[in-house]
């Protein structure tokens, strides 16, 4: 397990850190950030922000909802004390994972098996705090076949 932690403390909606350094790759890997609704939409954070768990009770989203990728960024969903892990729910970024896990995050409303939105309602990935557009579109695609 890796992990990241705070080296400040932030408030609920402050930026935790942009997304700089990321490289495009040309298909999805397990470290790959998904930033939009294609299967090679993906990018490479190429920092220590690699290093962020997933948790069904996240305390930063990682926002790549802009068309403009210098605006991505990390920003904080909930008060983040100095020193605490920061955590996405993967789900909010990933469509469908190459490589799905058994959650070991011990909240309340784990999931217990984390592959991808594309395996959740949008309830369950929207009260988890934010849903980037891509994710947001790939759903709505996908409840319009399944009606």
């Amino acid at each position: 397990m890796t992990n990241r932690q705070a080296r400040q403390a932030f408030t609920a909606g402050e930026v935790v850190s942009p997304l700089t350094g990321m490289s495009k790759v040309p298909k999805k890997t397990w470290t790959s950030v998904q930033w939009g609704p294609g299967d090679d939409d993906h990018l490479e954070l190429n920092s220590v922000l690699v290093y962020s768990n997933h948790s069904c009770s996240p305390n930063v989203a990682v926002d790549v909802s802009s068309p403009k990728p210098n605006d991505w960024h990390f920003r904080a969903l909930k008060d983040i004390s100095s020193g605490d892990y920061l955590t996405f729910f993967y789900p909010s970024t990933e469509w469908d994972m190459t490589q799905g896990f058994d959650c070991n995050c011990k909240e309340k409303n784990c999931l217990k098996l984390i592959q991808g939105a594309k395996y959740l309602t949008r309830a369950q990935v929207e009260e988890r705090g934010f849903i980037n557009s891509h994710i947001s579109q790939l759903m709505e695609l996908r409840d319009l076949v399944e009606l």
